[in-house]
């Protein structure tokens, strides 16, 4: 098993979680000893804890339940993202009590994906089951954010990368990182988030039109729980 984090105890007693790479290599779907070692881990010990996070995401299922674990842990969460909380990494950010990000730091949040085979009913309920798995995760974004389902929707439709001071200013965010709060604030640098499908839009907007237009291969979706990646 590859484990993608790493517990340290600091000198003061306090622990520190890191949380490096893919979240899961191996699903943890019908996986009762991976689980099992996180959260042993996790209650190992006692007290505040910090959660260090650089991820592009990984499995869904794992992202939820280490997202309700450190929810439901005693102490206080503060998680600091220091590279990017991607996909599932970011629905596991939500869980700090406060969430930091360097000022260099990126987040991105998009709809589930998978795959599946089969007919048009497999197909269905494929989509059927990716639906509730992207409500699922809006859950957590809403709780964080305060902001609408319809908003959060969107930026999930749109793939939307977040910078540092708009993940704050959208709420999946508290403050930056290095930040010397005894003085004085500079005026904040405007925030960006970056859309993929609005820039494709755009661009394909300014393209001149074909009489025969190439029809794009649809993406494949993936039935299995097992196989689904966020």
């Amino acid at each position: 098993m590859n484990k993608f984090w790493n517990w340290v105890r600091n000198s003061d007693e306090s622990r520190t979680l890191y949380l490096n790479g893919t979240i899961a290599e191996e699903s943890w779907f019908d996986d009762d000893v991976t689980p099992a070692m996180f959260k042993a881990e996790l209650l190992a010990g006692e007290g505040d804890i910090t959660v260090w996070i650089n991820s592009p995401g990984g499995d869904c299922v794992a992202a939820s339940q280490i997202y309700s674990m450190l929810m439901d842990y005693k102490g206080a969460v503060t998680v600091k993202i220091d590279g990017i909380a991607a996909s599932a990494a970011s629905v596991i950010a939500m869980a700090g009590t406060r969430v930091l990000m360097a000022p260099t730091a990126l987040m991105m949040v998009h709809n589930p994906l998978t795959v599946a085979i089969g007919d048009s009913e497999e197909m269905q309920k494929a989509i059927t089951m990716l639906d509730e798995v992207k409500e699922s995760i809006i859950n957590a974004y809403e709780i964080k954010t305060g902001l609408s389902r319809a908003k959060l929707s969107h930026l999930m439709d749109a793939e939307t990368w977040l910078s540092a001071h708009k993940a704050v200013e959208l709420g999946f965010a508290d403050d930056l990182l290095f930040r010397d709060e005894q003085e004085e604030s500079p005026p904040e640098p405007e925030s960006f988030a970056f859309s993929r499908r609005a820039v494709r839009n755009q661009l394909l907007s300014k393209l001149p039109h074909t009489k025969t237009e190439q029809k794009q291969p649809a993406e494949p979706l993936y039935q299995r729980l097992n196989l689904l990646k966020f």
